[in-house]
């Protein structure tokens, strides 16, 4: 990989891995390598990680996720450092065939499309387990003879002993619990004293399995026999159990077992990893995530049951075939090992079909047909397809096509004759863009050559990475008075929630906590993901207490989605010219950034600071709002903390917090387009002025076009550059609006956004058009982070002839 990234130095490198802890684990090691040695410049790119554009201009190799490349990649034409690109290399590409093999399908059709519009020498790098139909995917890639490498399975570079059991069973919890003693007589056998990893399902299966195999260990002469004493010392080991928060992970430690799922916090993930890695204990139970993430050796794995419960299914499903294999990939490292051994046991009646694709190559089919109206909305909005032929020709281009004209009946279609793939690609075409159509995002010029136009509300959808039919529910469902209650009904059906997991019984839990919060759902269907996903917010923002941990892990999925949702919401609602909606989703973006509701005491976002403490603040100390506390010096903030009672560590998280606060203050000017440079100054004093003094009123020509000029200054500014959300999952970058309206008729006459304060002070310029008539038009500083921290300002407009 090293000679790969070296052989580049002209151009930018793009590694793309399917998990965001795969990217970590590349991050981290290859700025050793990659940095330390060769000098290259690396930036992660993720939904976690956000860096500003410099870096990203400066970064020689660039590591994301497939969705982050995917969204930056369909803005290419305005994107010089996507152009830029000279080499692609993605990570597990034969996960073509997954769920989020569209998106890896769309990126190398737009990159081959890039490439051959810039005429760039332009190299993509495909790293796979071993396919049947290599040589497709490789010609599909642009790979030639030459640099196509697929070897049979059964070369590793530790030669592997793979055992494949069937258990009997109709039910999948009896089922499991048969492979208990099974699994620890195979440690027994084949890894007595070597590491082990075994793979299940879901988080309670690994509890479940840990503690049957403490029960079978209870047997042993010596329970204690997976902890390596000889590389621990006991009183060692019992320091970092005591620093274990989850209870379950703390009582398996005691017997050398670890768990590792994403339930757990990062800490105790970081203590068995940790554990597992320096072979101090010798068996870690994990969920497949590890599989694809965390790179763990082990002499020994036991794929422990190949299904999963699908919730938005209610059934359990198959795991994929690629996963097994990732999970068996997983035994045997060159440096540990020089041998290796996989159990895979499995349901009896499924038995010979793994059998067939574990130690033979598998295909890999296409998964563009079901979400194929998304990635040719985002083709159409960059301009790529222009028309149903535009469409047409974009397909050819695709991997589906490839495989289509390979395997024409795993896609329907009857015979390989030109006038019927023509026929089904043209009614391919037709239903796709018929679907855009009535969900508003592309119009047709039927008697111009069919030639396809982006809406506005297509191009926001591909600019969000909104699928259509989110788009097509917020057109249907905005009017123009609506409560918050209602924008957070519209906000949790969006179609971005509906792969929200509903375990089992989660039925019940989320009946549960029905009961806690202050706006009710529908309670026929507590087994839907969209009521599910209302309820984590509900609770999240009234700070509520969750059943498990993994509600807190869905919380954070909810949430991560949810701000590029509503920030979509925004601009659709801007868009309409519905005011009082679009200042009422930025303050609810506000309420679920802070964990707090939007109508809460803005005090109480302090941390620490209950409503007992905030009344104190406002009554006693005679601070009205959070926009005063803002401006006082940061002396007179530590003062204030210490006054309402805090100390210690509650005191640090305040003062933190509160001075890292920005605090805004505003000056503004009017001129016109062709000349920005000549601003006529508002005065400070003017927004103090009365109304009946008709010099207050600007006077400007009605209909025109004219420039509002903003300068905001950061009066005081803590070090760090995220906004200060102690409740949000994420560090989180501030941003900030503004928006002139008309609050008289509720008209939204035009709205900027603002990315955070990288210098003390900014000048923004947003257009509006003068009213015909005299009007008082509001200016809304607003942030998309913090409560109580709005500005307004009354601009008075005299239009004239």
């Amino acid at each position: 990989m090293l000679k790969v990234f070296r052989d580049y130095p002209n151009g930018k490198c793009v590694y793309i891995a399917p998990l965001k802890a795969l990217v970590k684990e590349r991050m981290d090691d290859w700025s050793k390598k990659l940095g330390g040695k060769l000098g290259k410049k690396l930036v992660e790119m993720t939904g976690d990680i956000a860096p500003d554009q410099k870096a990203i201009v400066s970064a020689d190799i660039i590591i994301t996720t497939p969705e982050k490349w995917d969204g930056i990649s369909r803005s290419w034409q305005t994107r010089k450092y996507v152009r830029d690109v000279r080499l692609i290399v993605i990570d597990e590409i034969h996960m073509l065939g997954e769920d989020r093999g569209p998106v890896l399908e769309s990126i190398v059709t737009r990159t081959n499309f890039i490439s051959a519009q810039t005429k760039a020498n332009l190299r993509i790098v495909g790293l796979s387990t071993a396919l049947a139909n290599a040589r497709d995917l490789a010609d599909w890639l642009g790979i030639k003879n030459f640099g196509l490498y697929n070897f049979k399975p059964s070369v590793r570079p530790v030669p592997m002993r793979i055992h494949v059991q069937g258990f009997p069973g109709k039910h999948y919890c009896p089922r499991m619990a048969l492979m208990n003693k099974p699994a620890y007589q195979a440690i027994q056998e084949h890894s007595p004293t070597k590491p082990v990893i075994i793979f299940v399902s879901s988080r309670r299966q690994t509890r479940l399995t840990a503690l049957s195999l403490i029960s079978l260990l209870a047997g042993n002469e010596n329970p204690k026999a997976w902890i390596n004493y000889e590389l621990i010392h006991e009183l060692e080991l019992d320091a970092l159990i005591d620093r274990v928060k989850d209870v379950n992970l703390r009582h398996t430690l005691e017997f050398g077992i670890g768990m590792h799922h994403a339930g757990l916090v990062e800490s105790d993930r970081r203590i068995a990893e940790n554990l597992f890695r320096d072979r101090k204990i010798q068996l870690l139970i994990a969920t497949a995530t590890l599989a694809w993430g965390v790179n763990l050796p082990a002499h020994m794995v036991i794929v422990k049951g190949t299904e999963h419960f699908d919730g938005k299914q209610g059934k359990f499903v198959d795991v994929g075939i690629t996963d097994v294999l990732q999970m068996v990939g997983r035994a045997g490292r060159p440096q540990y090992d020089n041998e290796a051994v996989a159990c895979v046991f499995i349901h009896d009646i499924k038995k010979n079909y793994y059998k067939k694709f574990i130690y033979e190559p598998f295909p890999v089919e296409s998964n563009l047909l079901g979400v194929l109206p998304d990635h040719l909305n985002a083709e159409i909005v960059a301009g790529t397809v222009k028309s149903k032929q535009d469409a047409m020709n974009y397909l050819t281009w695709t991997y589906f096509f490839r495989r289509l004209l390979m395997n024409p009946n795993y896609y329907q279609l009857d015979t390989l004759e030109g006038e019927a793939i023509n026929e089904f690609l043209s009614e391919l075409v037709e239903k796709t863009i018929g679907e855009l159509e009535r969900s508003g995002v592309v119009e047709v010029d039927e008697e111009d050559n069919n030639l396809l136009f982006a809406s506005s509300l297509g191009r926001l959808a591909s600019y969000y990475y909104l699928r259509h039919e989110t788009a097509r529910h917020f057109s249907t469902k905005f009017n123009k008075n609506m409560t918050s209650e209602d924008l957070l009904q519209v906000l949790t059906e969006a179609t971005e929630f509906s792969e929200l997991p509903v375990r089992h019984n989660e039925d019940q839990e989320n009946e549960h906590l029905a009961k806690q919060v202050p706006i009710q759902v529908d309670p026929r269907h507590y087994e839907r993901p969209e009521i599910k996903t209302h309820l984590l917010l509900q609770v999240h923002m009234s700070r509520g207490t969750l059943p498990s941990s993994d509600y807190l892990l869905d919380t954070k999925t909810v949430m991560d989605n949810a701000a590029r949702v509503m920030q979509a919401m925004i601009d659709i609602t801007a868009e309409l010219g519905y005011l009082a909606n679009c200042i009422r989703v930025v303050r609810l973006l506000q309420g679920i950034s802070q964990g707090r509701w939007p109508g809460d005491d803005p005090f109480t976002a302090i941390p620490n600071v209950d409503q007992k403490k905030a009344d104190y603040i406002r009554s006693k100390m005679r601070i009205k709002c959070m926009g005063e506390l803002v401006f006082k010096k940061p002396h007179d903030k530590t003062n204030i903390l210490e006054t309402i009672g805090l100390q210690g560590k509650d005191f640090q998280k305040a003062d933190e917090y509160l001075k890292g606060l920005p605090a805004i203050k505003c000056k503004f000017g009017i001129g016109t387009e062709d000349n920005t440079n000549d601003f006529v100054a508002i005065p400070d004093n003017y927004f103090n002025g009365d109304l009946r003094d008709e010099k207050s009123w600007v006077k400007l020509p009605a209909g025109e076009e004219f420039v509002l000029q903003v300068k905001m200054t950061c009066a005081y500014r803590g070090k760090t550059i995220y906004a200060q959300t102690p409740r949000y999952p994420k560090p989180k970058l501030e941003g900030w609006f503004i928006i002139i309206g008309n609050a008289e008729t509720g008209e939204l006459l035009a709205l900027k956004k603002l990315s955070q304060f990288n210098t003390k002070s900014k000048t923004e310029m947003i257009f509006f058009e003068v009213p015909e008539t005299k009007s008082i038009l509001t200016v809304y500083i607003i942030s998309d982070s913090y409560l109580g921290l709005d500005q307004t300002y009354d601009i008075r407009i005299d239009p004239q002839e």
